[in-house]
């Protein structure tokens, strides 16, 4: 399955965030910073927010794509109009149109 651009990247930041997310839900229980996005560029804090601003961004889109149409879904759909039609049936060899 091919996915369009869009739809990959959008994925790609949705799930970077809820990895995020989770991880500092854990941290608060633990009494750790486990902020992955800290962590990686704590010492570019514009960096940062602007993953943080492309997540929430993300989010978004994904939001209103799942309320419209799924964003997968509107991928298998292009990709099944644009896909060529399936191949005959090959002939039965024994009957082979030989008598």
């Amino acid at each position: 399955m091919k996915h369009k651009p869009l739809c990959w990247i959008v994925s790609l930041l949705v799930f970077v965030g809820a990895l995020n997310w989770g991880l500092v839900g854990i941290g608060g229980f633990l009494n750790m910073d486990l902020d992955l996005v800290n962590m990686l560029l704590g010492t570019w804090p514009l960096a940062a927010n602007i993953v943080y601003l492309l997540v929430g961004i993300a989010a978004i889109l994904f939001l209103i794509g799942f309320l419209k149409s799924p964003c997968c879904r509107t991928c298998e759909k292009s990709e099944a109009t644009s896909a060529p039609a399936a191949p005959a049936e090959p002939e039965n060899p024994a009957e082979g149109g030989q008598q």
